[in-house]
């Protein structure tokens, strides 16, 4: 991840619309699926700063996180003593999770296939999986370049992707729906224009509340429904296999 980049995420994480409103399906998708007594071992794969620790600590017990990057873990974190700096590919822990999450990171890697996959074998075999990735090539935009992803990924992409890791798919659905037509504008200017996209930055607070209000409103009245078109996707699901 660009160094600048990561000495603003907490303070991107903590008051911008996009991870406010992502934050807050995610923790609503995890309600609806949460066991009677929660999940009681959670890992949450490239946590950074571990700022989504406290949300996942009302939904189950113990809470872990990996994450690769130093420079994400300021000598201030909260979170630090759960935190594992290292990368997740070498990751052994002694015993397995009830519930892993990897928001926004597979579209990082160049194995995918591998990181999913050895996912799975950190998960128990009745365990949940949640990832978010970034969707549709056609959204390909300079932020892409600046967040150092190598991919996006559509529902069919990651079928197959999830087929060969051995992860069975329970839901998949995108979402920022709205978000889908704006970065369609956005890579146009960019390629007719020759603009590079400026680092993400928290907009005015009137601009930024907006934001967070119609996504919250977008995700209460088309979360149900299978629109095939969103700048984000998730997907949850666990083993395919439980032997």
């Amino acid at each position: 991840m660009d160094t600048g980049y990561a000495r603003r995420y907490s303070h991107l994480y903590a008051h911008h619309w996009w991870w406010r409103a992502r934050e807050a399906l995610i923790v609503a998708e995890l309600r609806r699926r949460r066991p009677p007594q929660g999940w009681p071992r959670i890992l949450d794969v490239g946590c950074g700063d571990g700022l989504f620790f406290p949300r996942l600590r009302e939904l189950g017990g113990a809470v872990e996180g990996v994450e690769p990057d130093a420079a994400m873990l300021p000598e201030t974190s909260r979170g630090r003593a759960d935190i594992h700096t290292q990368a997740f590919e070498t990751f052994r822990p002694t015993s397995r999770y009830s519930l892993i999450l990897m928001l926004d990171v597979v579209e990082h890697v160049h194995d995918a296939e591998g990181f999913v996959r050895h996912a799975l074998e950190l998960l128990q075999p009745d365990g949940t999986l949640l990832i978010t990735v970034p969707a549709f090539a056609a959204l390909w935009t300079n932020h892409d370049v600046i967040n150092r992803h190598v991919r996006r990924y559509t529902k069919r992409s990651f079928a197959a992707l999830a087929a060969r890791a051995g992860l069975r798919i329970d839901r998949a659905r995108y979402f920022f729906h709205g978000l889908f037509f704006a970065k369609l504008a956005v890579r146009g200017v960019e390629r007719v224009a020759r603009r590079a996209s400026a680092p993400a930055a928290v907009p005015p607070a009137w601009i930024n509340r907006s934001a967070y209000v119609a996504c919250r409103l977008e995700q209460r009245l088309l979360g149900g429904l299978a629109i095939p078109f969103g700048s984000s996707l998730l997907v949850v699901g666990g083993r395919a296999s439980v032997a």
